[in-house]
């Protein structure tokens, strides 16, 4: 562009080719600044101060660092951008008429009440501050809130308006909004005293400040959800404005209670949009201890409905449904966001947090009792190679969990149970038996047991076939050591009977009642390894008290397989006994029965003859059998 300045004065061309160059300059200011949105952030204070509110860190200041004067006072105005802490794009038109203003640091002088006494240390330029006496008209508009992906479309937050300054005589603020109705959020407190400067207007869409002599402290006010803003500044000196986005924010953890019912579980938990299940937060436990975790930390400037879940984290062992989980909050707002207590859930619809919440919440897993038993041999291992136990833990009559040992010598495989969840105060006991002809007679037994929770006040059971009643958070582990005993011969008995017949039925089906005749059994094995001394088997059995016996007992001898190696004679080796207490010797088994089933007869005595051989793993064995009849 060329420029004549022909028959002019030098001084009076001079002026008017710089008028005309800052008139250029403008134009460009204007075509390159009023149609581009200037990027910023807001920032929270970094410390409370003395006087600052408890919530204080619910406030994220605009910053008017990219204020350009030029492009807020046309015709368009300033397109403003910001960027908020949880990814919230907010967007607005910055308007500006009347007396010279510009972005200015917190403090904007010593005497007022921001960044002095209260919000401390913001960051950038958070003050809409006069340069200049008088009035000036901030209009924002369009203001526009464009959630982070994943979320839904906000429909409600805070926007917050502050005296930047300090309101004295002759000075005033009026803000004016289209949103909720103007509340009073906080005051920031005078450096000195507790003068305020006179307010109107909460619970209306207008909010007037109006200066008073002395030093005074700031109003913060709140409008929810508005979409445009008209602020109206007089100062008699100098006089600014803030404003901010207000959040709520809330941290989700967990704990645990107990011991894990597994090293390997841990556990992931998520903030989630209510609304499409975004996760929005998340954090998950670590190592072996019993947390609290870091935390999910979620800081929102819109009120999306948020649910509070949680699951297991990869490559855990056990799934969640081994755990109770109760969920309790806190706020450090006064607020009346319902909060949970103590509810047992693994998924909780929070709803929408209220802007200036602090809520923290903590998931409690507390482990279902859980059992388990194993087997263990001592150094000389099995008694012979093919023993094998059944390890069980029961409940009454129930078997809740059971193995079987393979193996050989000291090896034991598959010599632990599954680990079990069991019914809280429920008593439970660890048991064996002996697998196929192992006969438990040949070992020694001895058990200990454990706790993962070491908190506990349980008592362990310390004997096999001992009971334990666990409690929530119990994750009890339990080993019978088995040791073999040296070379013996030992004898063991099972008693049986079987209905031959009764006085309804006959022999067809019969029952155990009244006149039903049985035939009663009694097996006798040698699990030990030696012989038995030559005569020495006695057995002298207390009949019960519903049998009878007499001269039709009809003693009959069956050998085991193997075979026991004894004889038996029915007219020799069977005596009988009417004494209150058992014979000690098979002489002392004398006597005589006197009908076929004697009421009398208290003890049956016999006295096989021969040597009993040793077991070399199947025990070898004899059946005695005599016909009784039910009383």
């Amino acid at each position: 562009m060329g420029i004549r300045a022909r028959g002019l004065r030098r001084g009076h061309g001079q002026g008017q080719l710089r008028h005309l160059a800052a008139l250029i300059f403008a134009l460009l200011m204007f075509a390159f600044g009023a149609g581009r949105a200037e990027a910023a952030n807001c920032f929270g204070a970094t410390s409370q101060g003395a006087t600052g509110p408890a919530n204080w860190q619910s406030y994220c200041w605009l910053d008017f660092s990219g204020y350009n004067d030029v492009a807020a006072r046309s015709t368009g105005g300033q397109a403003m951008s910001y960027t908020l802490p949880d990814g919230t794009l907010m967007t607005f038109t910055l308007r500006i008429s009347g007396a010279a203003i510009r972005g200015a640091a917190s403090p904007s002088w010593a005497g007022s009440a921001v960044g002095n006494t209260a919000f401390l240390g913001i960051a950038g330029a958070p003050i809409l501050y006069q340069s200049a006496a008088g009035t000036t008209v901030a209009t924002i508009s369009n203001i526009t809130l464009t959630p982070p992906a994943g979320a839904s479309q906000i429909t409600s937050y805070m926007f917050v308006a502050a005296d930047g300054e300090s309101s004295n005589d002759g000075e005033s603020l009026t803000f004016q909004t289209n949103g909720g109705n103007w509340l009073a959020l906080d005051n920031s407190g005078p450096i000195s005293g507790s003068l305020y400067p006179n307010s109107s207007g909460l619970g209306t869409q207008t909010f007037t400040v109006t200066g008073v002599g002395g030093t005074v402290g700031a109003n913060i006010v709140g409008s929810t959800t508005p979409t445009s803003l008209t602020t109206t500044i007089v100062g008699g000196g100098l006089q600014g404005v803030m404003f901010a986005v207000r959040f709520a924010s809330i941290k989700l953890n967990m704990q645990i209670t107990g011991a894990r019912a597994a090293a390997a579980d841990q556990f992931t938990f998520n903030i989630n949009a209510t609304l499409g299940g975004t996760t929005l937060a998340t954090g998950t436990s670590s190592g072996t201890g019993n947390g609290p975790f870091s935390a999910a930390t979620l800081t929102t400037a819109s009120a999306l409905p948020l649910t509070l879940v949680q699951a297991m984290a990869g490559g855990s062992t056990n799934p969640l449904t081994d755990y109770q989980s109760s969920l309790s909050c806190v706020n450090t707002s006064s607020s009346s966001t319902p909060l949970p207590s103590g509810v047992i859930t693994t998924s909780y619809s929070f709803g929408a947090l209220q802007f200036g919440d602090s809520v923290t919440c903590t998931f409690t897993n507390t482990v279902f009792p859980h059992l388990q038993l194993s087997k263990a041999l001592g150094g000389t291992g099995r008694r012979f190679t093919t023993d094998q136990f059944v390890m069980n833990i029961n409940q009454g009559s129930t078997t809740v969990a059971t193995t079987t040992t393979t193996g050989t010598g000291a090896t034991v495989t598959t010599g632990t149970t599954p680990q079990v969840m069991v019914t809280p105060l429920t008593a439970y006991t660890f048991t064996e038996l002996g697998a196929g002809a192992t006969s438990l007679t040949q070992y020694t037994s001895a058990m200990t047991c454990t706790n993962a929770f070491t908190g506990s006040t349980t008592t362990l059971p310390t004997t096999v076939g001992g009971a334990v009643t666990p409690r929530m958070g119990d994750v009890i582990s339990c080993t019978i050591t088995n040791t073999r005993r040296t070379g013996n011969a030992t004898l063991t008995l099972v008693k049986s009977s079987t209905v031959l017949s009764d006085p309804v039925n006959g022999s067809t089906n019969p029952k155990a009642i009244p006149g039903a005749v049985v035939l009663y059994s009694i097996l006798v094995s040698n699990t030990g390894t030696l012989a038995v001394d030559s005569n020495s088997v006695l057995v002298i059995d207390s009949l019960p008290v519903e049998m009878r016996v007499g001269t039709a007992a009809t003693p009959s001898f069956t050998q085991g397989s193997p075979t026991s190696g004894l004889t038996f004679n029915a007219t020799n080796d069977v005596r009988y006994s009417s004494a209150a207490t058992a014979p000690t010797t098979f002489a002392g088994c004398t006597y005589t029965p006197t009908s076929a089933y004697d009421a009398a007869v208290k003890f049956v005595c016999f006295n096989p003859k021969g040597t009993m051989a040793g077991s070399t793993g199947t025990p070898p064995s004899f059946t005695v059998s005599i016909q009784a009849q039910m009383q």
